[in-house]
């Protein structure tokens, strides 16, 4: 499976951490026209679930081609600075309300490894990668970080600075897919000799949503991993048992589901993803599905969409996505950067990040309002998003805008008590007509000042003709 994440080797890591993993690429999708649209088809509940066989796939055997992620820090690199996204969130400000207990988290990922940060709160899961089923190895580093996000717990914040958003709830750790361990599928006709793939595919995707689903102690599903192809073919038989899978975790087994919305990749090359909103370039699973999945884009310090970020009529809301701080996923400490290969460092990002932020405040919610479904969570999350000036307060950059934890954790969302939305009225677009004046007081006003003017002067005039025609005042002048 093709996904919008991808991962430099690295050399060594000092307070490095991987960023972003490529997956192999499905079989594709049958062409047909006119293609696939903003809206996938509705679920065809025809369709039985994936199987989930907890285990890697029969056809290909998987194995680590490169060393595992190193650590120099071993803990020695402190960063006391917090994450501008745990501030700009308000997130231990948050945590007044909700901590996360008493929530599991299941991160579909690359593994998660038992960091000293989550103090024992790691649960190992399904392993779709390796045969020796220990999804608390994480080769490539990924999943640590996201899972860090989510529910790290620093054991001195005046010192450290870095928290995760729910550092109380727990993690269900499911390995899916890496970039270190990679094999080849057996041939068959159309495909006599397969190239090598990295591990993690639409099917694996599938069975470890239903993994999680099943799990009755999962409330949230974190999955920082995006399939993304060409809208000109048609949904495949591997999007409609994630598609299925997906319905199933939301609509009855009552998870919430939060995905990234996908990174620019070397397929999805344009972030806008086309002029029209209607018909995107690309289509990006799981966000796609955003009937069940609470899509997340990444948005920089200054609160705009991040370059690398893909649009499109599914993104839900966004989250912080650059500059990320989290945990070091082979050291004790924290890690902020990526040691490339030519020994280069670069900063941490990328809407795989975004999302855990999302993830994180949705075991905040569940555990503040355990009588919220998964839909009203949801629902909660993106009304109390800071909404971007967009028809509907909603847009294809950032969704419904930024989430806002402290609003989601305090504010009357209306929907939950049964009262309808406000109806749109139209209001009229003229100025109102004039108002008619009497004019009768003016008038008499200004009658009656002209008569006494006029009245006036008729005096002076009778006046100096009287003064004019008396002999004696004309003789006492002279």
């Amino acid at each position: 499976m093709r996904t919008t994440r991808k991962l430099t080797r690295l050399a060594a890591m000092t307070a490095a951490a991987s960023l972003l993993i490529a997956q192999p690429a499905p079989a594709q999708p049958t062409q047909q026209q006119p293609g696939s649209g903003a809206v996938p088809p509705p679920v065809d509940m025809s369709l039985p679930l994936v199987t989930d066989t907890e285990k890697p796939p029969t056809d290909v055997k998987y194995e680590p081609k490169t060393d595992c992620v190193a650590s120099l820090s071993d803990g020695k690199v402190v960063l006391p600075n917090k994450p501008w996204g745990q501030q700009r969130l308000q997130i231990e400000e948050a945590q007044k309300f909700a901590t996360g207990k008493g929530q599991l988290v299941a991160v579909i990922d690359t593994g998660v490894r038992p960091h000293p940060f989550f103090q024992g709160r790691v649960v190992k899961g399904a392993d779709y990668v390796a045969e020796k089923n220990d999804a608390l190895e994480d080769c490539d580093g990924h999943g640590t970080e996201v899972a860090g996000i989510i529910a790290a717990r620093s054991p001195n914040l005046d010192q450290v600075g870095f928290t995760g958003v729910a550092p109380d709830a727990r993690i269900l750790a499911i390995r899916q897919s890496s970039d270190v361990y990679k094999g080849k599928r057996a041939p068959t006709p159309d495909n006599p000799n397969p190239g090598e793939t990295a591990a993690g595919d639409l099917n694996s995707l599938a069975q470890a949503v239903r993994h999680a689903a099943d799990n009755p102690q999962v409330t949230v599903i974190n999955m920082s991993v995006d399939n993304c192809r060409l809208s000109t073919y048609t949904i495949s038989r591997p999007e409609q048992d994630l598609q299925r899978a997906l319905h199933y975790a939301v609509q009855e087994k009552n998870k919430v589901v939060v995905a990234s919305a996908g990174n620019q990749s070397d397929i999805c090359t344009k972030p806008r993803n086309g002029a029209d909103s209607n018909k995107p370039e690309f289509i990006i699973t799981p966000p796609w599905f955003a009937e069940d999945v609470l899509s997340v884009a990444a948005v920089n310090q200054k609160g705009n969409l991040a370059a690398f970020s893909m649009q499109g009529p599914w993104v839900s809301v966004a989250g912080p996505g650059t500059d990320i701080i989290s945990l070091d996923p082979s050291g004790n400490g924290l890690a902020n950067l990526t040691v490339q290969k030519n020994g280069s460092k670069v900063p941490i990002q990328g809407t795989s990040f975004a999302a855990p932020y999302v993830a994180g405040l949705a075991a905040l919610v569940r555990e503040r309002y355990p009588e919220l479904n998964a839909r009203q969570v949801m629902n909660r999350i993106k009304m109390t998003a800071q909404h971007p000036a967009a028809p509907g307060g909603r847009d294809n950059l950032v969704g419904h805008g930024m989430v806002n934890p402290l609003a989601a954790l305090t504010a009357m969302i209306p929907g939950e008590f049964g009262i309808p939305a406000d109806k749109a009225e139209a209001m009229p677009a003229g100025m109102p007509p004039v108002r008619a004046k009497d004019w009768t007081a003016m008038t008499v006003a200004l009658i009656g000042t002209g008569g006494g003017v006029l009245l006036l002067l008729m005096t002076l005039f009778i006046m100096r003709a009287i003064r004019r025609n008396n002999p004696r005042e004309e003789a006492e002048q002279s």
